[in-house]
């Protein structure tokens, strides 16, 4: 299965994404936020510079708990439609 490409909307709320993360990360290290999420190092480190622009739900959760940043808040902050996001 052929994935299509994302469009620069989606590129940039990847890189919302981690920045996001990044400054709820704070003082901590990345591999203290990998270590206590369990999310390994390279894949956070990719998720942070937007390389990984579509990381998978759990992931982005379990970050999300690491840093405590609650995920509503998250979800509002990278809507693009000025609406709550919705299943």
């Amino acid at each position: 299965m052929v994935r299509p490409p994302l469009s620069p909307q989606e590129r940039e709320r990847g890189r919302r994404l981690g920045a996001l993360l990044r400054q709820a990360r704070g003082a901590r290290t990345p591999g203290e936020v990998a270590t206590a999420s369990g999310v390994s190092l390279e894949a956070l480190r990719k998720i942070e510079s937007g390389r990984v622009p579509t990381p998978a739900f759990f992931t982005v959760a379990a970050l999300a708990r690491a840093v405590g940043l609650p995920l509503d808040r998250l979800a509002e902050a990278l809507d693009d439609s000025g609406t709550a996001l919705s299943a």
